[in-house]
C-alpha cells in the first residue's frame, strides 16, 4: 500500500495524546530552566495550585514525571500491602490495569468485572465488598477509555466508605472532561495524566490524595521510592514548594499554559463543551445507522465508541481514515480489537473537529462498502451544534 500522503492536513482524534493548543507549544519552546531556580519554582507553585481547581480539591496534588499509569502505580504502591485484600471494580482495559497492578504489588485481589461496555454497578460493588470482607481499598475508573463508559464514582465512593474502605479513582481520561468533584464526593484518591483533557503532552502523572489516604500510606512505609507519597508531599509542602526528584521542567511549563486556558474558559464551560462534543458525535454515529458500544449516555464526554458494521474488517476503518484522509481515530483494544472504533473529543477540540472527523468517517465507510447517505452524519452533528448556538473554536 502507498505511504500516507505527507501533504494531507492531520487531525488527532484520539483520547490521548490529544492535540496541543498553540499556547502550550509556545510555553514548552522556552529556554530550559534550572528546576531549583526562582523562575521555575514560581511556575511549579502555580501549577500545584491550579491543579487543585481542576481536581476540585483542597488536597495536595502530587506531580510525577510519568504517564498516567505511573500515577496509578503510585496509588497501588502506597495503598496496597502484600497479602492485604483489595477490591478492583472494572469495566474495561484500564480498570483491568488496576487488577494487574494490585497483583504486581502482592495484594490479595478481589476483582468485580462488570464487563466491557457496562457500568460498574454500586449494588454489585456493595455485594462484592460484603463477600470479600476486610478490604481496605477499592480501585475503580471514572471514564473507561477503552469503551467510552463513564461510571458514577460518587455512588461507588459511598459504597466503599460504608464498608470502611478507601476509594481510588482512575480519572486519567475523565479529569477535565466529565464532572469529578473530589472533595464533595469523598473520593480519597484521584489519579490522572497530562495528555488527555488537560491538553498537555504525555509525561506527567498526577495523584490527588486526601489526609485519610496519606495516613494509610504512612502506616507501612517501604516498597516504593520514587512514587513514595510521603516523600513527595514533604517536598511540595515546603515554602516555596520543591520536588524530591528532578521534575519534567518543559512539561510543567506546558501544563501551566494549559491550566491557564482552562481557567480562562472556566471549568464548567469546559465540561459543557465536552458534553456538547460528545452529544454531537453520538448523534452523527446514530444518523449513519451505526450502533453505539455501551450505554447511550449523555455523560460520555471523553470518547464515543461504535460497533464496526458487519462485513467490514475493523482495523481498516482507522487505517484508511488516517492514511487517506489524515484523521486519526482509535480502534478497539484487547478483546474489542477489530470490533469497535473510537472517536475522542476530550481536550483541545471544537465543533469543526467533530464535523471534519465525521465527514472522514462517512467517506471511509462508503469506500469500504457500507451503504450510507453521505452528509447524514455531518448534518446530524451540525444540527446539535446549531441548536446549541455554537461557533467554531475551543469555547462552547
Amino acid at each position: 500500500m502507498a505511504a500516507p500522503n505527507p501533504y494531507v492536513k492531520r487531525y488527532l482524534m484520539t483520547a490521548g495524546p490529544t492535540p496541543l493548543p498553540p499556547e502550550v507549544e509556545l510555553a514548552m519552546a522556552q529556554p530550559m530552566l534550572y528546576h531549583r531556580a526562582p523562575a521555575f519554582i514560581e511556575v511549579y507553585a502555580r501549577v500545584l495550585e491550579r491543579l487543585r481547581g481542576v481536581f476540585r480539591t483542597e488536597n495536595d496534588v502530587l506531580v510525577f514525571a510519568s504517564s498516567g499509569s505511573g500515577a496509578m502505580e503510585s496509588a497501588v504502591a502506597n495503598l496496597v500491602r502484600p497479602g492485604e485484600r483489595c477490591v478492583v471494580a472494572s469495566c474495561g482495559k484500564f480498570g483491568e490495569r488496576w487488577a494487574e497492578l494490585c497483583q504486581a504489588f502482592g495484594g490479595e485481589l478481589v476483582h468485580y468485572d462488570a464487563g466491557w461496555g457496562n457500568k460498574v454497578d454500586p449494588a454489585e460493588l456493595d455485594a462484592t465488598l460484603a463477600r470479600a470482607g476486610g478490604a481496605r481499598v477499592v480501585f475503580t475508573t471514572l471514564s473507561e477509555t477503552s469503551t467510552g463508559v463513564v461510571n458514577d464514582v460518587r455512588a461507588l465512593a459511598d459504597v466503599a466508605h460504608s464498608h470502611g474502605a478507601l476509594i481510588c479513582v482512575d480519572a486519567v481520561s475523565g479529569l477535565g472532561a466529565v464532572p469529578c468533584e473530589q472533595d464533595e464526593w469523598g473520593l480519597d484518591v484521584v489519579v490522572s495524566g497530562s495528555q488527555k483533557a488537560l491538553m498537555a503532552p504525555p509525561g506527567l502523572g498526577l495523584t490527588s490524595v486526601n489526609e485519610r489516604a496519606l495516613a494509610h500510606a504512612a502506616e507501612q512505609p517501604g516498597g516504593r521510592y520514587y512514587f513514595d507519597w510521603t516523600r513527595t508531599v514533604k517536598g511540595q509542602r515546603k515554602d516555596p514548594p520543591d520536588s524530591p526528584f528532578t521534575p519534567a521542567v518543559s512539561l510543567i511549563l506546558g501544563l501551566d499554559a494549559a491550566l491557564a486556558l482552562i481557567e480562562e474558559e472556566g471549568l464548567e464551560r469546559v465540561l459543557e463543551r465536552h458534553r456538547l462534543l460528545g452529544r454531537a458525535t453520538r448523534a452523527a454515529v446514530k444518523a449513519l445507522g451505526l450502533e453505539l458500544f455501551g450505554p447511550d449516555d449523555d455523560g460520555a464526554n471523553v470518547v464515543t465508541a461504535m460497533r464496526v458494521p458487519e462485513g467490514i474488517e475493523g482495523a481498516r476503518i482507522p487505517k484508511l481514515m488516517r492514511d487517506k484522509y489524515g484523521v486519526t481515530i482509535a480502534g478497539g483494544q484487547g478483546k474489542l480489537k477489530g470490533k469497535i472504533a473510537r472517536i475522542a473529543h476530550c481536550g483541545y477540540f471544537g465543533a469543526f473537529d467533530i464535523v471534519t472527523t465525521i465527514a472522514a468517517l462517512e467517506m471511509t465507510l462508503s469506500e469500504l462498502g457500507y451503504e450510507l447517505e453521505l452528509g447524514s452524519g455531518v448534518a446530524a452533528a451540525q444540527r446539535v451544534f446549531l441548536e446549541a448556538g455554537v461557533a467554531a473554536g475551543r469555547v462552547a
